[in-house]
């Protein structure tokens, strides 16, 4: 009995898939966390001032940790790793990048932490408004209405 050289590759055909699945993913890993120009304008923040880097460092930064928080709770479940890749890899390395972009940005300004805090308006106490004087309701001025 002879069995067929096609018949014999068959299971080979079916994995065929799973390792190019796992060739691109290798390459995904082989990504590292170094910036590229391809996901920042490198002239986005040239003409900054330091009270308007401020707070875009700030929300740079709260968004690089809510996607570093949202990339490790997706690794948690069963094919986390490639969900958190596709998912929020993309923004995270944006993010990383504006975050670079701000800091050398802030460094050629010369900003500091400290001029920010003196520079800010102190906070002023918001005051409720006092509440209206209860106001007889006043009646509808439709023409057809009969009293």
């Amino acid at each position: 009995m002879s069995v067929s050289f096609l018949s014999r590759c068959r299971p080979v055909r079916a994995l065929l898939p799973l390792f190019a699945l796992c060739a691109a993913l290798a390459g995904c890993a082989g990504v590292s966390d170094t910036i590229s120009p391809a996901f920042v304008d490198p002239a986005r923040y040239d003409l900054w001032d330091c009270k308007q880097l401020a707070p875009e460092r700030k929300n740079v930064v709260k968004r690089t940790e809510d996607l570093e928080r949202l990339m490790a709770k997706a690794e948690t479940g069963t094919g986390g790793v490639v969900v958190a890749e596709l998912a929020y890899r993309n923004d995270y390395l944006a993010a990383r990048g504006q975050q670079k972009l701000i800091e050398e940005t802030w460094r050629r300004n010369r900003c500091r932490e400290s001029d920010m805090e003196a520079a800010a308006p102190p906070a002023q106490p918001t005051v409720a408004p006092a509440p209206a004087a209860a106001t007889k309701p006043s009646r509808p001025k439709s023409g057809g209405a009969v009293n």
